[in-house]
């Protein structure tokens, strides 16, 4: 399993993923909401402190969700619901994570934010190797990018107190061992402590 030793802020982004009204809202209790929400302003800041670039990624739709496929079934629930449609409310990233002018946000149509979106050319144009990420739901973006960028062959970390899903025991599982065996999973201070002039508490 991987272990975070160091990380060099120049090369590492911050991925805050789908951390949305809807998202938080819709599909969980509100103590798993009032939890990620906690925790997301931290680690922000840590990244922005340290001088991580930090992209902001959300999934959302025209009206009527043309870009859904009959076909795709998680994707199909959310049109039948009329759900993150784009200047929507329930498509607005949650003020506990609002992006800075200026920090990109990358809109997708599909779980993985690699899939029909500019992510990898911002990436790549600022150098990056390093992913630290943070999500809801975890069995949903997180696992998915873990995935995705894995195959990419980034490094890859993953902030476990600012994921969450609906399902605590799946939550728990993916940590544990099936993410953990791509990613080091830390907590928001073991991040701050593996970075330049910080310590963990």
């Amino acid at each position: 399993m991987p272990e975070l030793l160091h990380i060099d802020p120049e090369s590492a982004a911050l991925l805050v993923m789908d951390y949305q009204v809807d998202a938080l809202t819709k599909f969980m209790t509100a103590a798993q909401s009032a939890e990620a929400i906690a925790c997301v302003p931290d680690l922000i800041a840590t990244a922005r402190d340290a001088g991580m670039m930090v992209i902001h990624v959300v999934v959302a739709f025209r009206p009527g969700h043309p870009e859904v496929s009959p076909r795709n079934q998680a994707f199909s629930a959310l049109k039948a619901n009329g759900l993150v449609i784009v200047g929507s409310e329930g498509a607005a990233i949650h003020p506990a994570a609002a992006p800075r002018e200026g920090e990109p946000i990358v809109v997708k149509h599909r779980i993985s934010p690699f899939v029909g979106t500019d992510l990898e050319t911002l990436l790549r144009a600022n150098d990056i190797d390093t992913l630290v990420l943070a999500g809801v739901h975890t069995s949903g973006v997180v696992l998915s990018t873990v995935r995705h960028a894995g195959d990419l062959d980034y490094r890859l970390v993953v902030v476990r107190d600012c994921c969450a899903d609906p399902d605590a025991a799946l939550h728990a599982m993916l940590l544990n061992s099936v993410i953990a065996r791509q990613a080091a999973v830390v907590t928001t201070a073991e991040l701050a402590g593996a970075l330049p002039g910080r310590s963990a508490t």
